[in-house]
């Protein structure tokens, strides 16, 4: 298998942009990368995004943030308080946002959902990140629920087992009102990330993985 280098791209970028509909999203779907990226490029811009966290999960959203961003130079993180399960019932609003986010940076990466997410509010927003960076490298991620809508990555990103471990840990301890979903478990989480290593052929056995619709080489 023919291997692109993720260092040189890593030290290319120097503004990322992470999408997650709900406060655990991001770091699910995109965890290991994210610290993987500022292990190799610490002087990166991280903007972080949470549409639809409110009160505990706010909370959990902000410390969550601030333990995968602790290696970053700079830092933003935005939650916002859109109705978690209706954001498509709200689209006009959660457009707005979109276009003043536009407006107002031009990240070299974006980390967002898929198009095709079979959850609503992971749809929208994989869909308005299309819609509003055109001119961007977009991977989209994925995340486990029980609608069984994996689908087939075709960008792997390999990972340590410490980066593993430290993002596994920091989701359990960051998100407590989650531990009683019966999804949100260790086990869980290391079985995305071993499958995708398995697919990689990682030499650590472990990966993410993620849609890239449109890469210019």
């Amino acid at each position: 298998m023919l291997r692109l280098g993720m260092q040189p791209l890593w030290k290319s970028i120097s503004t990322v942009l992470c999408l997650g509909a709900h406060s655990d999203d991001i770091e699910i779907g995109a965890g290991g990368t994210i610290l993987r990226l500022l292990a190799q490029n610490p002087d990166v811009d991280v903007h972080w995004v949470v549409l639809s966290a409110a009160d505990e999960r706010r909370e959990e959203a902000l410390k969550s943030a601030s333990s995968f961003l602790g290696g970053a130079a700079r830092a933003e993180v935005i939650v916002k308080d859109f109705e978690e399960r209706y954001l498509p019932h709200n689209g006009g609003d959660v457009k707005r946002f979109f276009d003043e986010l536009g407006a107002s940076i031009s990240p070299e990466l974006v980390l967002t959902h898929r198009r095709d997410d079979l959850h609503q509010d992971h749809r929208l927003v994989g869909e308005l990140t299309w819609n509003t960076f055109r001119d961007h490298l977009i991977l989209e991620y994925e995340t486990p629920k029980w609608d069984g809508d994996l689908g087939r990555p075709n960008v792997f990103v390999p990972l340590e087992r410490a980066v593993c471990e430290q993002k596994v840990q920091t989701i359990l301890r960051s998100f407590a009102s989650q531990r009683e979903r019966d999804w949100f478990t260790e086990e869980t989480f290391w079985a995305f990330l071993r499958l995708r290593g398995v697919e990689a052929r990682s030499l650590s056995g472990y990966a993410e993985a993620f849609h890239g619709r449109k890469l210019v080489v």
